[in-house]
């Protein structure tokens, strides 16, 4: 069963930084590979739907952003580590919620527990 282990949430204050990660494991034949699978993140606000933060794609080479982050949050993978990261900066107030990691391919997707972020003074 694939396994997604989000780390690295907290509390930051406005204009901070933080480096999200996200360990995934436990691929199988019949799951498929770590390099097959696209990686997201998403955030929950209390109160708010899930919505989707970034993107890259199986292949790495391509990256998606939410309007509201782009330029300050970037995603990246190590598929020798089987890890996902996004860096946050210039963290905002509005940043605040619980982060998730996603694998997706085709109808197989896993999601993480999640991580709280906390953007405060």
């Amino acid at each position: 069963q694939v396994q997604l282990v989000e780390s690295g949430g907290g509390l930051v204050q406005p204009g901070g930084s933080l480096r999200l990660s996200c360990a995934a494991s436990g691929f199988t034949f019949s799951s498929g590979t770590f390099t097959m699978y696209a990686m997201s993140w998403y955030r929950q606000a209390p109160g708010k739907e899930r919505e989707l933060v970034a993107t890259v794609t199986a292949a790495g080479g391509t990256t998606n952003y939410a309007d509201s982050v782009k330029g300050r949050l970037t995603i990246s993978r190590d598929n020798v580590k089987q890890t996902v990261y996004l860096q946050m900066n210039s963290l905002k107030p509005e940043d605040t919620a619980v982060y998730y990691c996603e694998a997706a391919r085709g109808y197989k997707v896993y999601w993480g527990q999640g991580t709280q972020v906390t953007v405060s003074s």
